[in-house]
């Protein structure tokens, strides 16, 4: 099918209007992270069917175009399902221009998790295992922020959607064989409300270095933190580029919001952070001051010694178990989840402590279950035929000899 490209705002209207009523919409883009607080959109390829204007294969720049909300109220709107592979940055730029994800995603890379072994997968891999199909590659390295691009750069990227109908299909055909629909449809849900959720969350426990520092300490990097996410914010830059992680360590480690000592901090006279130094002694002195409460960490009894030992012998258990249920492990759960589980059921979480990960949903039901029976002696582990990929097994125990 040859494509159109989307040049002006009127050619976008009148794409819009030929994408309503679609039953299908799939969706990629190309965009530059590196240079800009939030990703730079530079391109949309866009793939339909089932509207009475018939199959549509589009190229959308922003460049020319500027505004592009039209396009993402189209997405948002209606009852066609929306289908996109490790959809993340493709939800970001949806809700940042109109506050709303795309309709009834349909995720690629999530969904062939619940049917195929790997997690997570590049689209190329995915179509590669699902399709038997190798897709185009070619121009991985581009600049999709210069003009004028290739035609071999617009092959390539719509490569990205070409399949993405086919794999839908195949991979909705394979779940719902394996009778999983609903655990595919939670597990989207949440990945749109955790991708929604991290919008606004507050990521400075994430700064390098500032593990282990005490809590007053841990106030100036919070303060520190905001301040940049503001600025960078503020400036379109990348907030690493306004202050360093390193040095929010240092300045937290000294607790000083005099001027002279914070210029005094190595790096810290370096371009446009010298000129930021008010803005930055006031950050600190909002740290000095501000309630430590919440800081600290609610008390736990310590995990007995058997903790790591139990979770490294059931962990290789679980990943023959997913790999015998044609579900991604490392999808299903990580070693910390099960080390989490094995801690709550033996008492060693708090009352605030939530359920973990594999106590509740689809995690339990296939997970989750077979470890509290495993715990509680119902089941036993062997090794059924030790030449197989799959050599593990899971017995039943008789009730009389759990009761003995």
């Amino acid at each position: 099918m040859s494509h159109e490209t989307i040049l002006s705002t009127a050619a976008l209207a009148d794409l819009c209007e030929r994408l309503k009523g679609s039953t299908r919409i799939g969706f990629d883009t190309e965009f530059v992270s590196e240079d800009t607080f939030r990703p730079e959109l530079c391109l949309i390829q866009v793939v339909a069917e089932g509207s009475p204007a018939g199959p549509i294969l589009a190229v959308i720049d922003p460049q020319p175009i500027g505004d592009l909300t039209p396009f993402w109220q189209l997405l948002a709107d209606g009852p066609h399902v929306t289908i996109a592979h490790a959809a993340r940055e493709e939800i970001n730029f949806c809700v940042h221009a109109i506050d709303r994800p795309p309709a009834n995603l349909f995720d690629t890379q999530l969904s062939a998790a619940f049917c195929s072994p790997e997690y997570p997968a590049a689209y190329s891999s995915v179509v590669q295992r699902i399709l038997n199909k190798r897709p185009n590659k070619g121009e991985q390295r581009t600049d999709w922020r210069r003009r004028p691009l290739t035609d071999a750069q617009i092959d390539y990227a719509l490569e990205d959607v070409r399949y993405l109908f086919a794999l839908h299909d195949k991979i909705l055909n394979k779940i719902d064989r394996l009778g999983r629909r609903e655990w595919l449809e939670t597990e989207t849900e949440g990945f749109v409300k955790e991708v929604l959720e991290a919008r606004t969350r507050q990521r400075w426990r994430k700064v390098s270095g500032s593990g282990g520092l005490p809590v007053r300490s841990l106030a100036i990097v919070r303060e520190l933190w905001l301040w940049r996410q503001a600025e960078a914010e503020r400036r379109d830059l990348p907030p690493k580029r306004i202050l360093r992680d390193d040095l929010i360590v240092e300045l937290a480690k000294k607790k000083t919001d005099k001027e002279d000592k914070i210029r005094a901090v190595r790096g810290m006279l370096h371009g446009q952070l010298k000129k930021a130094i008010p803005d930055i002694a006031a950050a600190i002195h909002r740290g000095l001051e501000a309630p430590t409460d919440d800081l600290v960490g609610s008390r736990r009894k310590p995990p007995p010694p058997q903790l790591n030992l139990l979770g490294q012998f059931l962990a290789p258990a679980i990943s023959s178990l997913c790999n015998r249920a044609e579900i991604a492990s490392a999808l299903a759960c990580t070693a910390t989840d099960i080390r989490e589980l094995i801690s709550f059921r033996l008492g060693f979480g708090t009352e605030s402590d939530e359920p973990p990960a594999l106590a509740d949903g689809w995690r339990a039901e296939l997970i989750g279950n077979l470890i509290d029976d495993l715990l509680t002696g119902k089941k036993s582990i062997r090794i059924g035929d030790p030449h197989s990929d799959r050599p593990l097994e899971f017995d039943t125990i008789d009730a009389d000899r759990v009761r003995d």
